[in-house]
């Protein structure tokens, strides 16, 4: 069964950084593609960035290119993402998600979700 943990969230000032991991268990990690999304109050989930199976490619979504940063260690089953310059707008609930291949997560429809990591930007 596969779950994903994610830790590192928090409160933290615009123009600030956080790191965001995702704990994954229960399947071959370098099997799945790896993404982040975000849901902000009152919003839907969104795409933030995705990785594929051996790091080899990576997207992101153009409110966070160049501030943003997905990686992933698949000797120690763990995804990252690196955020920093954050804004207010950076807000919300970071999600994990896992899928075998790569059009699911970049169309928002993965198989697997974590359970979320609050982020708060304060401006």
């Amino acid at each position: 069964q596969v779950q994903l943990v994610e830790s590192g969230g928090g409160l933290v000032q615009a123009g600030g950084s956080l790191r965001l991991s995702c704990a994954a268990s229960g399947y071959t990690f370098g099997t799945h593609v790896m993404g982040w999304f975000r849901q902000a109050p009152g919003k839907e989930r969104e795409f933030v960035a995705a990785i594929a199976w051996t790091a080899s490619s990576t997207s992101y979504a153009d409110s966070v290119k160049g501030r943003f940063t997905i990686s992933r260690d698949n000797a120690k089953n763990t995804l990252y993402l690196q955020m920093n310059s954050l804004k207010a707008e950076d807000t919300g609930v970071y999600y994990c998600a896992s899928d075998p291949l790569y059009p699911p997560v970049l169309s928002g429809r993965p198989q697997n979700f974590g359970q979320g990591t609050q982020v708060t930007v304060s401006s």
